[in-house]
This record gives C-alpha cells, structure tokens and sequence, in this order.
C-alpha cells in the first residue's frame, strides 16, 4: 500500500509531466514516443481517481458527502503539477535564450520558465478538478466509457485553450507525440488537437475499464473498438493505400529542385554590424548569386538588415539576378520603417513580377517581436533586439512559381495549423506546398530543434502538402506530405541542402476543409457538448 500511496502522491505527478513532455521529443534522440504519451496521461487519470476513491465514499453523487468535496482540490494540485512538469520539461530551452543570449540573470530566467509553465498548467488543473467534480462515483467505476469521454472533452479544451488564448502557446501540445504513431492517421481529419482528443480518451480508458465488474459486455466491446481503431490506422500507415493520404487524382505532377540554405550564423553575433551581419550578407549573397536551382530558400532574417540600409548596390543586384528566368528565391528580410511599422517578412524574387512578393509574419512571439502590455521591465532587463513588429494578415497569398503555389510562414507560425487553414478557403488558390523559415539559433543546440521538426511534419500531415524548411541552425529539411523527412541537413552546420519535392494539388482534406471555414470552433463546440452530455447522462444513472 505505500507503494501505491507513494506512486499517487503529487510529487509522482510531476514525474508524469516530464514523462509527457519526453514524449514530444526525448532529449538523446530527438524522437516522439507515442506510447510514452499514453502512458504519462493514463498514469494522472489513475492519480486523480486513486484520490477520489479514497477521500469519497463511492455513494451516487461526489457532492453526497463533505470529505469528497477534498477530491477535486487534490485534483486541482495533481493537474497542475503534471502541467508544472510537461511544460518546463518542454520549453526548458528558452533558458538558453534568456540567459545565454539575453544576459539575464541565471536564476531570474529559471523563475521565468517556471512561471511561464505554471501559468499555462492552470488550464490541466481546471481540467483535472472539474473531471473529479464533474464524473460521479459511479461514473468512475461502472461508466468509464463516459468518464474517459468527460475527461478527453476536458482535457482538450485545456489544450485548445492554452493554444489561443493570450496569443496562444501551444508548444508541446499531446498530439505531437503521435506523428509517428497509430493515431497519426487522424491528422487528416482532426488535426494535432483530433488526435490529443482520441489519445486522452484511450489513456482514460486505460486506467478506468480495469476498474469495472465486467458484468455488461459494453465497455468491452467499446474498449476493442477503440483499440482496434487504432490497429487499423497503425496497419494502414505502411499500406500501399493509406489512409492517411489523398487517393491520387490526374492532375500533372508538381515537382520541383530546391536550394535550402543554413547559414548557420552564431545567434550572439548575427545582429551584430563587424560580424554575424556582414558574414550573412557575405555568405548568403554569395549562394544566392552560385547557386542554379530553380528555387533558392533561405531563413528568416537570412538578410538581416532593412532593403535601404544594405550595402550600395546589394539589393539592386539580387533584384537583378533573379530578374533572369528560371529561377526564383524566397528570402527572410526585415521590411517597413517608422511610419507603417516593420514586419517580419518572407520577399520573392522571380522574374515578370512588378514588385517582390512579400509575405509578412501574422502571429507575432511575445516578448520577442511585441511586448505585451505592463511587462517593458522584463525585456528591459534582457539584451536582446527586441521590438513591436507589425502584424501581417490572416490567409496571405501564395508565392506562385512553375505551377507551385508556396505558402511562407515564418518561425512557429507553423504551430497555429488553423491560421495555416485560412490559406485554404479557395481550393482554386490553395497551396501546394508550405515553406517555413526559421531562426531558433536562440535556443541552441537543444531538443527545440526536434520538436520544431515534429510540428512541421504534423502541418504536413494535417493538409497533406509538402513542407520545406529553411533555417539558420537546423532543422532544415524537405518533408513530404506523408509527413517524412525525405532530406536533411545536419544541424549547427553551414550548407545548403538540395533536393526535391512534390506540389500537392489534390483535393483538401478534412481537416482543411473545415479549419478554413471555421477555425478551431468545431473542436470548442464538439467538446463542451460532450462535457454537458457526459454529464447530463451521469446524472440519470
């Protein structure tokens, strides 16, 4: 009995967190574990009802009696601790960024991690404490089907809501986990928050069907249902026709040679005028003007200076090489000035065009590119450059080149797959393929590399279109929309990456179809009426 005491104690909770955020990414091989997501949330269900089972007397209702009411204010603690420990253990890295590179003081940027994901865990502890309020004794022990279903509905409204409110920060969210997993076929249909949905009510079950007297063959039938869903998907993931993919239709291929180039510009140097500024112009110029590729990519901010404050005769010679056919660049350059604001910006060069396409930046870091409101004195304290950046609008056009139609994002934009869908409301001018250009060389040689890579194969996945990469320090990579990394670079090196891809000009999937429309609604709606019907029918039993 101490052992079980000792494993539900809130400590243990913690321990589960981490164990989450290994899942999205461990720190030795950079992989996702599926089964480790399973696991780590499956072992919180089994804390939160270990507790309530011991502070409840299992009668009807968990209001029948004052000392259950002590269940879900336990709940409240274990949820966020969990929280505490999957989301430190996620973004650690930022750290790097605020001490290493910012010069804060070391135990102020531990304070700001932790705050940082203590904050963003009341949401899985508002989650936690309504499930235990919410799921009756007897909802725990003879219904796990609707508790399982009353905790997913939970849990991903927790995980929606810390993805859009305040900006939103989803970094890390449950489903990544699963791009390599039997779940990953889901994408299609659901997207990233689909899967977390399906995968918090396996976990649930997991831990609450043993606790049934299987006297009905309900929650048995449901239980190998769910499982062999899963089967099917794993099974149909390496099928000649899978179903995570878009039967082929008889449009003409869209393949394309590419150039994706990594500078790989120390980040304490790269805004620096006599150093990390003049070896990018020098270096990047240079491939820019060698390299015969049909399309060039380079990260963001590859040019790091304003057009106007670039060296005499820079710009008019970029504009005048890819004035030439045949070939065309997508390049990360600052662009404004005082008056209309700067952006963060994607140009594009190609030949027959009145001006450069631009693409500016929507969804804006806080801290780095604007600073919210009543926190100056933070960023004060970093030296970091810093600044308000405009905002760029929601569904911007695609870059059109030899038949392709290349939507930019720029950083962890490639986060938010529901702005991604906006660019899909007109199936006629929908992308073939994404381009994301990065520069995460503030986080250092750490597993934020790996988890970037995994959002991009899972926005690969939700669409079923290509995804480039081009960044600074790495992960520069083609993924195809398979979601497979089909070429890589190696990180923390300078070179330039050449390869292919393949346009997808198929029809949308699900989950682009409905995302364009509608956003993230449908996933709010769906979930807070299963909450209340979860609910409504504990309450008849």
């Amino acid at each position: 009995m101490r052992l079980i005491h000792w494993l539900a104690s809130p400590p243990m909770a913690l321990v589960a967190g981490v164990a989450q955020a290994l899942s999205i990414a461990d720190s030795w091989s950079g992989q996702p574990h599926w089964w480790l997501q399973g696991l780590s949330l499956a072992w919180l269900v089994w804390q939160l009802a270990h507790r309530a089972e011991r502070q409840a007397s299992w009668s009807a209702s968990t209001w029948a009696r004052p000392e259950t009411g002590t269940a879900w204010r336990r709940a409240l603690l274990l949820g966020w601790l969990f929280g505490l420990g999957w989301l430190a253990g996620t973004f650690w890295w930022l750290f790097i960024s605020m001490h290493t590179y910012g010069g804060l003081n070391p135990v102020l940027a531990v304070l700001a991690v932790l705050g940082l994901a203590g904050f963003l865990a009341l949401y899985y502890a508002v989650a936690s404490g309504l499930f235990i309020a919410l799921a009756s004794a007897r909802v725990l022990t003879r219904q796990p089907v609707l508790a399982a279903l009353l905790f997913a509905a939970l849990w991903t409204l927790a995980e929606l809501a810390r993805g859009s409110w305040l900006t939103g920060f989803p970094w890390g969210a449950g489903g990544y986990a699963h791009v390599d997993g039997p779940l990953a076929f889901l994408a299609r249909y659901g997207g990233v928050y689909g899967i977390g949905f399906v995968a918090a009510a396996l976990a649930a079950l997991l831990t609450l069907a043993p606790r049934v007297r299987w006297r009905s063959a309900r929650t048995a039938v449901t239980l190998a249902a769910l499982l062999a869903l899963a089967a099917w998907g794993w099974g149909e993931r390496f099928c000649d026709v899978n179903l995570c993919y878009t039967p082929p239709s008889t449009h003409k291929r869209l393949v394309t040679q590419v150039a994706l180039m990594q500078g790989n510009i120390p980040q304490d140097q790269k805004f620096v005028p006599g150093t990390g500024v003049v070896d990018s112009l020098r270096w990047y110029g240079e491939q820019l003007q060698a390299n015969r590729a049909p399309l060039i990519v380079g990260p963001e901010t590859a040019i790091p200076l304003l057009p106007r404050q670039l060296p005499e005769g820079y710009w008019p010679a970029l504009l005048e090489r890819f004035a030439q056919p045949d070939q065309a660049a997508l390049l990360g350059v600052p662009l404004g000035d005082m008056e209309a604001g700067y952006t963060n910006s994607v140009v594009g060069l190609k030949a027959g065009q009145a001006a450069p396409y631009r693409y500016d930046k929507h969804h804006l870091v806080p801290f780095g590119e604007f600073i919210p409101p009543f926190f100056k004195w933070f960023t004060q304290m970093m030296n970091i450059p810093l600044g308000d950046f405009a905002r760029g609008s929601v569904g911007q056009p695609s870059f059109e080149w030899q038949g392709q139609r290349l939507a930019p994002n720029v950083c962890y934009e490639d986060l938010f797959g529901e702005e991604l869908a906006a660019r899909f409301a007109d199936p006629a001018t929908s992308p073939t393929a994404f381009v994301n250009v990065s520069n995460i060389g503030w986080f250092g040689d750490s597993v934020a590399i790996d988890q970037h890579l995994h959002i991009s194969r899972m926005r690969a996945l939700e669409f079923e279109r290509p995804m480039l990469r081009a960044t600074n320090t790495g992960a520069t990579a083609i993924i195809d929309h398979h979601g497979q990394v089909t070429h890589l670079l190696p990180r923390l090196t300078r070179g330039v990456l050449h390869g292919q891809f393949e346009g997808r000009d198929t029809p949308l999937t699900p989950f682009a179809r409905w995302a364009a429309r509608w956003s993230l609604w449908p996933l709010w709606i769906g979930c807070l009426l299963l909450a209340v019907i979860c609910v409504a029918l504990r309450r008849q039993r």
